[in-house]
């Protein structure tokens, strides 16, 4: 394999370009799933989008995944915060795994100050908006090549 990745979204990020424009932009997450699409061709990386509002859901995806991606991007929005079960599917992968965030969760509310999945995963972009999709597409397309670990 070694090209093939999914890109995961948490809650509420199917409602990108509706949502406090402020912290997210006014991208649509269609938008959003076109121009990542796009970068992963030009990249020769075959990808997979997946959004859920469901935490199961996103656990079986990931324990899925296992066994047909050789990287992940996770945006897991809200649950980044408050969902052990995801952490520990993550911890299960194995494989690379890049943490997205839109917006700086740092320079939010407390609660968003810790995550979950940090620990598990091999870095993370945050606070670049959108465009962090396509900085985390390019990186995750390094470590696959072995370029950047």
């Amino acid at each position: 394999m070694n090209n093939k990745i999914i890109i995961i979204n948490g809650p509420n990020l199917n409602l990108l370009g509706e949502r406090e424009q402020s912290q997210y932009g006014s991208l649509t997450f269609d938008k959003l799933k076109e121009k990542c699409l796009k970068k992963s061709v030009e990249l020769k990386i075959e990808a997979e989008f997946f959004q859920s509002n469901i935490e199961g859901e996103i656990v079986s995806k990931i324990q899925d995944a296992r066994k047909n991606f050789d990287g992940m991007i996770i945006n897991a929005a809200g649950f980044t915060h408050t969902s052990v079960s995801i952490r520990d599917a993550l911890s299960i992968f194995k494989k690379p795994i890049i943490e997205l965030h839109i917006s700086n969760i740092y320079k939010r509310e407390e609660f968003r100050h810790k995550s979950l999945i940090s620990d598990v995963v091999n870095g993370g972009i945050f606070g670049l908006g959108p465009e962090g999709y396509i900085l985390a597409i390019i990186s995750l397309e390094k470590m696959l090549k072995n370029e950047n670990r």
